[in-house]
């Protein structure tokens, strides 16, 4: 098995992109937010535990994220309870996934809760991807069509990107364009792998 290295960033930080580049650089790639929504889908255990706890948020066997999301992020209490279905379920898949890299393969596992879960000591490396909060928001008021106001209320909520520096093994600064982003990428990549 290569190297785990846990890739993590707030929202709008650039952390899918600098995903895609170690992915060209030859890294087997797995996609917790990927593993989240199968942990959850129709008749999985996950699912089955999500109704048990809050029946009104699955409709004909399917689950309603809207309503999961208005209660959650109201009350820390079910967002805990929910962390606690969700996480076990993501890391068994991703388990199973590393099965399929190729040996000695480096395996990035990109993960938005990296510190919050504790996800970071089952890699052997981490990296933060970093932005400015006004680049941060204009990237996603860009992509998402959403109102700045929502997108820092969810910037807010989400690990301080200090405290994440500090906690990362390698920080990349995403604060120009895509060529700079590619050359920072590749050189935290080469001495990962030394």
């Amino acid at each position: 098995m290569g190297v785990r290295i846990g890739l993590t960033g707030g929202i709008g930080s650039g952390k899918s992109e600098v995903a895609r580049l170690l992915e060209s650089f030859g890294a087997f790639l797995i996609d917790t937010d990927l593993l989240a929504r199968e942990a959850v889908a129709p008749n999985s255990d996950g699912l089955l535990q999500i109704a048990h706890s809050w029946p009104q948020v699955v409709r004909e066997g399917v689950l309603d994220r809207s309503a999961l999301a208005e209660i959650v992020f109201r009350d820390p209490g079910a967002l805990a309870r929910l962390n606690e279905i969700v996480h076990p379920h993501v890391r068994r898949l991703a388990a199973e996934r590393e099965r399929f890299a190729k040996p000695g393969q480096p395996i990035v596992h990109v993960v938005p809760l990296l510190f919050e879960t504790g996800y970071a000591d089952l890699v052997d490396k981490s990296i933060v991807v970093t932005a400015s909060q006004e680049r941060r928001v204009a990237r996603v008021v860009r992509r998402d069509r959403a109102g700045e106001e929502l997108i820092r209320a969810r910037i807010a909520a989400q690990i301080d990107p200090d405290l994440a520096r500090a906690r990362a093994d390698y920080v990349i600064e995403n604060d120009g364009d895509l060529e700079r982003l590619r050359e920072r990428t590749k050189a935290v990549y080469e001495a990962i792998l030394r």
